[in-house]
């Protein structure tokens, strides 16, 4: 249904490092480079951040986040560890979410910016 997401960032460079290191772990890489712009992907750019100079950090109250599916727990965890390590922030740390419908594993981190990127798998019990 979605064909691809962008976020604003306020430093293209340093959100373009942040994401290389943190998308790598799901498989993503980056894929096109322009001046105010990145995308990345697997096949063709599904991802993308986009500078928008005087952006303010993005407020915790937004509500907003973007999840990312992973394929296993190990590339959830790997995905939580890779955004520390790259400057970001812990906003959930990797585990089991019960929820009424669905069982399912995610972390959720957020970027220098502030946007909240979740990834999420759904394991066999």
């Amino acid at each position: 249904m979605i064909d691809h997401i962008s976020v604003g960032v306020s430093d293209l460079e340093r959100a373009a490092k942040f994401y290389e290191t943190t998308l790598a772990s799901l498989g993503l890489a980056r894929l096109v480079t322009r001046p105010r712009t990145v995308g990345f992907g697997k096949a063709y750019p599904e991802f993308w951040i986009n500078l928008r100079e005087g952006m303010r950090r993005v407020p915790p109250e937004s509500g907003v986040h973007i999840c990312l599916r992973a394929k296993t727990t190990s590339e959830v965890d790997a995905f939580h560890a890779a955004a520390l390590s790259a400057g970001g922030g812990s906003d959930g740390a990797p585990g089991i979410r019960p929820h009424d419908r669905v069982r399912y594993y995610a972390a959720f981190v957020t970027d220098p910016d502030g946007n909240r990127i979740e990834a999420v798998t759904f394991p066999a019990e």
